[in-house]
């Protein structure tokens, strides 16, 4: 094993932070609430986060089985589909202002996993490549990714924008094997999605381990979902399975 390839949202930070940044903070309503209130639409908070997740299996509804999108695309027609479950119209001023405020909100607030940079120093320093490989937007993904300091740790970070390729299709694996050097049997894929981080590795001929948590799961998960080698609950995990099977070998 040569490399650890690693799914980035969900996987080495969690939902539950992006779900705790998009509820605001220092007096700021979350910014569901203020996309309502742009909206004009008078419904209860509730009313408004119902709205957002029909919204999102909508789009994600809409997505799924394109090999490539942007998720510029995604998120804005998830907008669109959240205006009208408010019984509202969503220009293109509204779309645009919040799409900004999504995604600075996030890349502003996001937090790692607590044992996330620790795993990562560990399995390097056992001479392991390190990769991020992600299905968002270079304007997610690069400030995210130095905000953080995981710019240090990585050998690359690639994202489906880049790759013009979404996860679980091949293009984006073969071409993040293609940067890291190595052969799918010398990787270990880590992911929170089953359908699109196990599905697409195992596919490749990766192994997969599949990192769970109670209460935040994955977006766009469609179908018959397939078992990862390994199932984990925090990072940390990651070292022996590693060593183990660098053992085995």
């Amino acid at each position: 094993m040569k490399a650890v390839f690693f799914d980035f949202g969900g996987t080495l930070f969690s939902y539950a932070s992006f779900v705790g940044a998009m509820r605001g903070g220092d007096g700021q309503k979350p910014i569901f609430a203020q996309a309502a209130e742009r909206l004009g639409a008078k419904v209860e908070r509730k009313a408004i986060a119902q709205a957002y997740g029909k919204a999102s299996v909508r789009a994600f509804g809409k997505y799924k089985d394109r090999d490539f999108y942007l998720h510029r695309d995604l998120f804005e027609d998830t907008f669109r589909f959240f205006a009208h479950e408010l019984g509202a119209e969503a220009d293109e001023d509204f779309v645009a202002w919040f799409y900004d405020l999504q995604r600075d909100t996030l890349v502003e607030n996001f937090e790692l996993r607590a044992d996330c940079l620790e795993t990562l120093e560990i399995l390097r320093a056992d001479g392991l490549s390190l990769h991020i490989v992600s299905n968002i937007d270079d304007d997610y993904l690069h400030p995210m990714v130095e905000r953080v300091g995981l710019d240090s740790l990585l050998a690359h970070w690639t994202s489906s924008e880049e790759a013009q390729s979404c996860k679980p299709h091949s293009r984006f694996f073969e071409l993040a094997l293609e940067k890291a050097g190595c052969a799918a049997e010398d990787v270990l894929f880590v992911g929170d999605s089953p359908a699109h981080d196990v599905a697409g590795a195992s596919k490749m001929g990766m192994a997969t381990a599949l990192i769970v948590e109670e209460g935040a799961p994955p977006p766009g998960q469609f179908g018959d979902l397939p078992s990862a080698d390994h199932e984990i609950r925090n990072l940390a995990e990651l070292v022996g399975i590693v060593r183990e099977r660098r053992a085995r070998t």
